[in-house]
Formats: C-alpha cells, sequence, structure tokens
C-alpha cells in the first residue's frame, strides 16, 4: 500500500487527482484506476464500483479489503441519493453523466468515515464522474468513428469471404477478442455455417442449427456473454478439438436483417485482459445494422453471379440440346414433314427425331420425358444416344420401344418416367408401322375428314420390365395428315383453367390442311399461345405435321 500511495495523489490534493484522470481516457481502464485511487485513500480500507445498466447496478471494478456486496442498497444509491451507514463505515455516492445515474461510488473505512474524509470523498467522486463523463464522451467518439469507418470499409467489398475479415478485424479490435467466427444462418437447411475466421485459414464450418452457443444464439434471437465456455452446457468443443484451441470467454450476438430476421451470429472467443463486458455488447451491436447490411448484399451479390454462372450453364446447355435435334426434317418424296418445339425453361425434356432405317423406311420419334429442366434435358439426350446406336441393328418399333424400356430401367440414376410414339414409315408403299408407349395419341386426319388416334402400343417407359408393346399399322392415302405432338400443346390452358384439347387441335389443322406443313405448324402454335395467354400452365411443347402429297 506504500507504494501506491507515494504514487498516486493525496485525498487532500483533488486537483492532482482531477489530472491523473485527464491523462486517462480509455473508458475501458478509468474504472479500474478510479477503484485503485481510492482504495489508497486514509481511512479507505476497500472501493466497489458500480456500474448502472438499465437501471440495475452492476459491479464495475473493485479494489481493496470489501464486505459482502449490498445490491439493494446500491439500487437506492442509484435512484440518485448519497447513503451511509449509521457508524459512517460504509458510504456510497452515485455518478452522474448528463443528468443520468451512471455508477456508483461505494467505499469502506478500515472505521468510521470522519466528516473531513466524507467531504473528500464527496469531491472525490464528482471528480470521478467527471472523468467517466469525458472519457465516455471520448469513447462514443471514438465508436462513432470506428463505425463510420466499418461502414466506408463494409461496403468496399461485395465479396462475401472478405466483407466477413473485414467484420471480424473491426470486431476483435472493438472487443480486444483474440479470434471470432461469423456464422451464417441457412434457414432452408437448418444449420449456421462460417466461411472463414479470423487467424484461421479459409475453410468451411457447417452444423445443425441447434448445436453449439451460435446455433442456440440464432435459434433464440439473444445474446451470451459467458466467462467459462466450457461450464456452459451449450458450448460444443468440436471446433476446438479440430483446430487446437481452447475457448474461455466467449460472447456471442446475432445479426438481424431490416425485417428483424436473424441472418447471422457474431462469435468472439478470449478477450485479452478479462471477460467480454457488457459495453463490448453495446458497441458492437451498434455495428450490427451496417453488419446485417454488408452480409445482405453480399449474399444477394452470391446469388447473383451464381445466377449468372446458372443461365450460362443453361445457354450452353441449351445450344448443346438444340444441337441433338435435327436441324429440319427429311425431305421425302411424296410427303411433307415440319416440326417446331418450344421449350418451358432454357432446357426441356420434350424431344423428337427423324433416323433412317433403310432406303425406303424412316423412323420417326416423339417423346416426352417426365417433368422439364436439366434433369429432363439430360435423359433426354441418353435417348437420342440409344435410339440411334439401337437404329444401326433394330428396325420394328417394337424392338426399339422394348430396349429403350430395358435401357431405362437399368439406369438406377433416375427415376423418371418416359412417353414415346416411334413410327417406321414405309414411304414407298405409304405405310406407318407404330408403337404408341403412354405417349398422347397422334391423329391421323383423312382426306375424307374422318379423324383416327394412333393408340396403340403399351405402357409407359420405365415401368415394368416385362411391359409388351405390340404395334399398330396404317395406310396413307393423298392428302392425309399425321399430327404428333407432346402434352403440352393439349394441356395447355387458359386463364379459366380449361384445357385446348385434341378438339381444338384438330380443328385448328383440319382449317389450314390445304396449306402447307410448314404454315400448318404455324398456325398451330400461334392459336395454343392465344389460348394459353395468361393461363396457369406452361410446358414444353413439340408439334410435328407429316403431310401425304
Amino acid at each position: 500500500m506504500s507504494s501506491n500511495r507515494a504514487t498516486q495523489p493525496a485525498l487532500g490534493e483533488p486537483n492532482k487527482t482531477a489530472e491523473a484522470f485527464e491523462t486517462q481516457k480509455d473508458l475501458h481502464e478509468l474504472p479500474k484506476q478510479i477503484a485503485e485511487v481510492a482504495a489508497t485513500l486514509p481511512g479507505v480500507g476497500g472501493v466497489r464500483l458500480w456500474q448502472t445498466i438499465n437501471g440495475h447496478p452492476t459491479v464495475w471494478q473493485e479494489s481493496g479489503k470489501l464486505p459482502q456486496a449490498d445490491k439493494i442498497t446500491i439500487e437506492k444509491v442509484s435512484m440518485g441519493h448519497a447513503t451511509a451507514e449509521a457508524d459512517r463505515s460504509r458510504q456510497a455516492w452515485p455518478l452522474r453523466s448528463n443528468g443520468q445515474v451512471i455508477g456508483v461510488l461505494e467505499v469502506c473505512g478500515a472505521g468510521p468515515l470522519s466528516a473531513n474524509a466524507q467531504c473528500s470523498m464527496e469531491m472525490f467522486a464528482r471528480i470521478s464522474e467527471a472523468a467517466l463523463d469525458r472519457a465516455g464522451q471520448q469513447q462514443t467518439i471514438k465508436e462513432l468513428s470506428v463505425i463510420l469507418g466499418a461502414t466506408k470499409l463494409l461496403n468496399s467489398t461485395l465479396k462475401l469471404s472478405e466483407v466477413i475479415n473485414i467484420i471480424l478485424q473491426l470486431a476483435t479490435q472493438l472487443s480486444g477478442a483474440d479470434r471470432g467466427t461469423v456464422f451464417l444462418s441457412d434457414r432452408e437447411r437448418n444449420e449456421i455455417w462460417s466461411l472463414v475466421g479470423l487467424g484461421l485459414q479459409e475453410r468451411e464450418i457447417r452444423f445443425p442449427i441447434e448445436r453449439g452457443i451460435a446455433g442456440w444464439v440464432a435459434s433464440h434471437g439473444e445474446p451470451v456473454n459467458v466467462e467459462d465456455a466450457y461450464a456452459d452446457p451449450r458450448f460444443d468443443p468440436t471446433v476446438d478439438r479440430d483446430i487446437g484451441y481452447h475457448t474461455c470467454a466467449l460472447l456471442a450476438l446475432p445479426v438481424r436483417n431490416k425485417d428483424h430476421e436473424i441472418v447471422a451470429v457474431l462469435e468472439l472467443l478470449n478477450k485479452k485482459g478479462g471477460s467480454f463486458s457488457v459495453a463490448d455488447q453495446a458497441t458492437l451491436n451498434y455495428l450490427s445494422d451496417h453488419v446485417a447490411l454488408a452480409l445482405e448484399n453480399a449474399r444477394l451479390h452470391l446469388e447473383m453471379l451464381a445466377k449468372q454462372r446458372m443461365e450460362s450453364d443453361l445457354l450452353l446447355a441449351h445450344s448443346v440440346q438444340r444441337g441433338l435435334l435435327p436441324e429440319h426434317p427429311p425431305e421425302i418424296e411424296g410427303f411433307e414433314i415440319s416440326v417446331a418445339y418450344t421449350t418451358s425453361l432454357m432446357v426441356g425434356g420434350d424431344y423428337y427425331d427423324f433416323v433412317p432405317l433403310g432406303p425406303r423406311t424412316l423412323m420417326i420419334v416423339i417423346a416426352d420425358v417426365e417433368g422439364k429442366g436439366v434433369a429432363s434435358a439430360l435423359m433426354m439426350a441418353n435417348l437420342q444416344a440409344t435410339l440411334h446406336a439401337l437404329a444401326a441393328h433394330v428396325h420394328t418399333p417394337e424392338k426399339i420401344t422394348k430396349s429403350v424400356n430395358d435401357m431405362l430401367l437399368s439406369d438406377t440414376r433416375t427415376e423418371k418416367l418416359l412417353s414415346m410414339f416411334v413410327c417406321a414409315l414405309d414411304h414407298r408403299r405409304r405405310i406407318l408401322h407404330y408403337v404408341n408407349a403412354g405417349h398422347v395419341p397422334p391423329v391421323l386426319l383423312r382426306a375424307d375428314g374422318r379423324v383416327m388416334e394412333l393408340s396403340e402400343g403399351g405402357m409407359l417407359l420405365r415401368v415394368s420390365s416385362s411391359a409388351a408393346y405390340a404395334g399398330g399399322d396404317v395406310h396413307l392415302r393423298k392428302d392425309d395428315i399425321v399430327a404428333a405432338y407432346t402434352d403440352g400443346i393439349t394441356e395447355a390452358m387458359d386463364i379459366h383453367g380449361n384445357q385446348f384439347g385434341l378438339e381444338r387441335l384438330v380443328n385448328a389443322v383440319r382449317r389450314e390442311r390445304l396449306a402447307p406443313a410448314q404454315q400448318i405448324v404455324e398456325a398451330v402454335l400461334a392459336e395454343v399461345d392465344r389460348f394459353s395467354r395468361g393461363g396457369p400452365h406452361d410446358d414444353d411443347r413439340v408439334i410435328l405435321i407429316l403431310k401425304v402429297l
């Protein structure tokens, strides 16, 4: 004690005391200095400095020999009035800033405090509150400066890993943490994950949202501040073990967006020199809105880049898929063929093809893979390769259909079903031999006005290995028209939910029957588009017209 008294100002030297506090502008260090200085003064056995947060006193600093804390008495002092015990051995003074009580100075003497000592302590309390007020203002200015600087830094990049690094550098600088992690919330997968941690190489840590303190904060939306993480049952030591680290003090704060949704959790570890304070928490809360906005912007930027990559990939897939389809129908003497294909997405699962089976026979295929999009398009590509391989060895629609069914059943990578209409057109004899495997039946419009559905065949492909497929035959005559299509044509809906249907398709073809095949195709598509404009159903569409000349 004697060495301290030699270096600290005496109680009767308030100017020197004020000068000593004037040099200390750090709000984190000043409370400790106030307590230590007060404890060295004559007649004082111990000092307890309280901080008032939301109207409730919390021990801020202690120095010297002290009896058990009397929180009830201190709460009375927090109302703004000094108090003392009957024997004058224990007294407390409120400390104010801008008219508000920010703390309490509690002094315990070795014996009763004299009137002169009480007067001097009153002066010391006023000097202390002035120093705290000044340091608080300096701290506020410093925090505002940091926040302004942080805003500029956070707005300087849209790369998620860089944003997270900036957040952690700012947070550790403000709080004195050894290291930290930003855990992002993934509500769709019910997980939280981190992309980078300060002091670690960039890596991803992902775990269920109900696990660990960070997960608890993400689920409950409340901050957690613990001095010994391993004593908290919510703490998960797995990451510590993986990276060879030991967590002691831990502060975890939720980060909310403008809609008050938790988008991330900021977790800081091992404050240098002790535990994380309420002031640390308050300072970081100031940054929360800026952090949330920066993370949201970075996330949206990441999604935009992913969307651009996907669109680029889909554009390439669209080009590849179009390359798998015939550039134009074959020219066959005595026939006119036209076809059109529109997809609801960049790629689709509808398919058509023309494959020669011999000098006088042409295989015509129209198929529809269940669903749409990339998966269906990949299955369509597989079907195209299979049909072209089969065409070199198998020449009957029944055997081709059976082989395709076996191939699909042997491929366990997909569970999609497939409908297919395959026919062999003998253009010299004008005979159409076909198999319909669960496909919407093409229609044959005879020159005399009769309509015939081509429905002979069997069930959908990839349903059963024992499925049997029987063929049908039709003899074609001059001015007959075959209209083959996928269900995107007949199942197109108007705004009332009515389907375009087979009857409208037949009537559209019948109205244009004297026109070239290409004109019939264009007329059908135009009528389907007009009918379905504003409707709820949008699917891939293929329409193929075979006209006998």
